[in-house]
């Protein structure tokens, strides 16, 4: 192909993508700048547009940088047969199938500078057509979704000092709006083995969800939801079926960790 056609920022972006993909760590806008022959402000450049687009992503404490979620969520969306997919569909489809409420696994990001969110990787539609801000990729305030405290609760060096700057939204009377008291919750759902979003969210819908873990970290989670009216019945056969789900889905990754 003729150099006349070729876009420079965009190739220089996708050797980029690709060093790290190689690399498989996270690593440093020098180190990439010296290995890839590239000014450091024009690698720091084409960091920062790939990391607006969630394409790379910038560990707060180190500075570092490793390949983002939407690479994880495009893969999902290419080839539902590999990787985490494959094994969480057919459990996702009996937690589906056993309560007819919609069924999401999520994964863990946190924004530039800013708070955690959950990210939709896969999801099983409600039979009866609830499927609000569930699409694949869609995210969510951690703090205040079962899911999102799932991953908060089982995931290691979590900051909630971030919550100083960027303030809990009350979305309902039930949101949890102080770090105390989103300490509190997620010491009680590492006791207990699961979360509930009870109408914090959003009033009328009741969430239950449960880590998937590896090692004992969070790897992605999975939750049911439904109105809180057709959730609350039979609801503590619900949080066992959930919790079980997840136990389920942990031991199979634990029994073929290289895997991930």
């Amino acid at each position: 192909m003729a150099d006349s056609v070729i876009i420079n920022s965009v190739d220089r972006a996708l050797d980029v993508i690709l060093y790290m993909y190689k690399k498989g760590r996270e690593v440093s806008v020098t180190e990439i700048s010296k290995d890839l022959g590239v000014y450091k402000s024009t690698i720091f450049r084409t960091l920062a547009t790939l990391q607006n687009k969630r394409f790379v992503m910038q560990d707060q404490n180190t500075g570092k940088y490793s390949l983002g979620v939407e690479f994880y969520i495009i893969g999902a969306s290419l080839n539902n047969q590999s990787g985490l997919i494959h094994l969480v569909k057919p459990y996702a489809q009996k937690l589906n199938h056993e309560f007819n409420e919609a069924v999401n696994v999520s994964v863990l990001e946190k924004e530039s500078g800013g708070s955690y969110q959950s990210v939709i990787v896969y999801k099983e539609a409600s039979y009866h057509g609830l499927n609000a801000n569930t699409e694949i990729g869609s995210d969510n305030d951690c703090y205040c979704a079962a899911i999102g405290k799932c991953l908060l609760a089982f995931t290691p060096d979590i900051d909630l000092s971030v919550y100083k700057e960027h303030k809990m939204q009350k979305y309902t009377d039930k949101t949890i709006t102080t770090i105390s008291g989103l300490k509190k919750e997620l010491a009680k759902v590492r006791e207990d083995g699961y979360a509930m979003d009870d109408e914090e969210r959003e009033k009328g819908l009741l969430c239950i969800g449960a880590p998937i873990l590896m090692n004992g970290e969070a790897l992605a989670a999975i939750s049911i939801s439904g109105p809180e009216s057709r959730m609350r019945s039979d609801l503590e056969h619900k949080i066992e079926f959930v919790k079980s789900i997840g136990e389920k889905i942990s031991l199979e990754i634990s029994a073929d960790p290289e895997t991930w």
